[in-house]
């Protein structure tokens, strides 16, 4: 079969899928993406392509996202039409995010091409990360630019043969119309390369020796250090969860950037804004800020923590929970619907309320104190993952199963054993 992939930041949330499909060394496929310098994977045509046309930074805020996206779109049709006419490829079928517009206009191209588009996320006033925290006040102007900027979903669920949405949660959040036209499958999480490990060990440049599952190990992942993940809440947390476990060590993974929401206004980020704030009550010998590290180095960070916690408004998941549910974590998590689609209190993981830092920290010394009391959570949080999230055996054959349905006259998939 000849696929497509589109996806700005290339691969995203394809890439177990292309790399499952490109060992199999049966199909031929296409990525098209901005993204400059993309990861090379040898058999994989890349394509990486440029927006025909990017707003200005003074453009009117209700249709910006819109003229981004469709500056996005025909760059990508451009780019489609180019790879036909110069290589002769054209598709069976092209699988991509629907988020920035990339994949608008693929049917003015392909017509007879049959779209699966990966739908993440729509924003409402009610349920979502809007209005969640009363450190970011809602403007006057909120209702009128969170639904502004659903104009890029509105228009690709026509364009799509099929949307595919992660989790529940974020199927709920589009409108009823949408669901049917969905089906709800995770990415997958490779649980067979991510598994517990009693002999994880990790040197850190000021510390003497490894840390090992020996050490009081706290652990707190996300891709920035950011309101959206709870960051405020946890540095909130750290001053009592310090000086209650005098013998533990708290290691942060996380840029400065800001993913997801608002940036702070003062000097230096939210880092510094807490830092400000809760600083002086930390013991920084036992504060570790990793920043981003290699993949093999957060696994064994998790590996060998003794809690894992993990913060979020109500949002998307996070790939670092799943994966890190697979290596047994022992997590301490915020209670917003997205994450309790995966984590039941005291059977899985354990829940507090994301606005209260001391029940965070009460929480996370309680298992620290006495991990024997939680240690059937990470066994059943594993369990979790294989048997609702696994990539080979639950994701990827719905995946192919739908890719297959929508192709009939091209040779299928075959599905792993």
């Amino acid at each position: 079969m000849k696929l497509l992939f589109v996806h700005q930041n290339m691969p995203g949330q394809y890439r177990e899928i292309v790399q499952w499909l490109l060992a199999t060394g049966q199909h031929e496929i296409a990525f098209l993406t901005q993204r400059r310098n993309p990861p090379q994977f040898d058999g994989i045509r890349t394509i990486v392509y440029k927006a025909h046309h990017r707003p200005a930074k003074d453009a009117y805020g209700l249709s910006k996202v819109w003229e981004e996206a469709t500056g996005a779109g025909f760059g990508a049709a451009m780019a489609a039409r180019k790879l036909e006419r110069d290589e002769g490829f054209k598709p069976d079928i092209v699988v991509g995010h629907v988020g920035w517009g990339e994949l608008t206009f693929f049917k003015q191209v392909w017509p007879d091409v049959p779209i699966i588009g990966y739908f993440e996320y729509y924003y409402t006033l009610l349920g979502g990360l809007v209005g969640f925290d009363s450190d970011e006040p809602v403007s006057e102007h909120a209702p009128f630019l969170t639904q502004a900027r659903n104009a890029v979903p509105l228009a690709n669920i026509e364009t799509v043969d099929l949307g595919q949405c992660p989790t529940l949660w974020q199927r709920d959040r589009f409108p009823n119309s949408f669901h049917d036209r969905m089906y709800v499958c995770h990415d997958g999480i490779r649980a067979d390369r991510l598994l517990p490990n009693a002999d994880a060990s990790l040197s850190l440049g000021r510390l003497e020796v490894p840390l090992t599952r020996d050490d009081e190990v706290i652990t707190y992942v996300a891709r920035n250090l950011e309101r959206a993940r709870g960051f405020h809440i946890l540095m909130r947390a750290l001053p009592r969860i310090l000086r209650e476990r005098p013998n533990a060590r708290v290691l942060i993974i996380g840029g400065n950037d800001v993913s997801y929401g608002g940036k702070s206004d003062k000097p230096g980020g939210l880092r510094a804004e807490m830092e400000k704030e809760v600083g002086h009550e930390i013991d920084w010998t036992r504060l570790h800020f990793l920043g981003q590290i290699p993949y093999p180095d957060f696994q064994k960070l998790v590996q060998l923590s003794r809690c894992h916690i993990y913060l979020t408004m109500p949002f998307v998941l996070s790939w670092s929970l799943m994966e890190s549910m697979a290596m047994q974590a022992t997590i301490v998590a915020s209670g917003v619907d997205p994450v309790r689609e995966v984590i039941a209190h005291g059977e899985t993981g354990l829940l507090v309320d994301f606005h209260d830092p001391d029940a965070l920290a009460q929480q996370v010394i309680d298992v620290v104190s006495d991990p024997g009391a939680f240690a059937h959570l990470g066994p059943a949080a594993r369990l979790h993952i294989l048997e609702h999230h696994d990539f080979l055996t639950r994701c990827l054959p719905e995946h192919l199963r739908r890719i297959n349905d929508l192709v009939p006259n091209a040779r299928k998939i075959e599905s792993p054993a």
